[in-house]
């Protein structure tokens, strides 16, 4: 038996940092998706103001199982 997976973008952001910008992400994603067997971050952006970062940015690429 095959096992098919499906790939999904999604961009997340966070106040404290890329990690938890990807945590809550994935977090998010696993509430709608089932399966989720992976993700891989594709893209980072942070926002600045006034010299100072105010926020993480990351977009991540969702990997999930496909049921039967």
């Amino acid at each position: 038996m095959a096992t098919v997976a499906r790939v999904t973008t999604i961009t997340s952001r966070s106040t404290k940092s890329f990690e938890d910008a990807a945590r809550e992400g994935i977090a998010r994603a696993s509430k709608t998706l089932r399966h989720v067997s992976g993700a891989w971050i594709k893209e980072q952006k942070v926002d600045v103001t006034e010299g100072q970062i105010t926020s993480w940015q990351v977009t991540l690429e969702v990997t999930f199982v496909l049921e039967d």
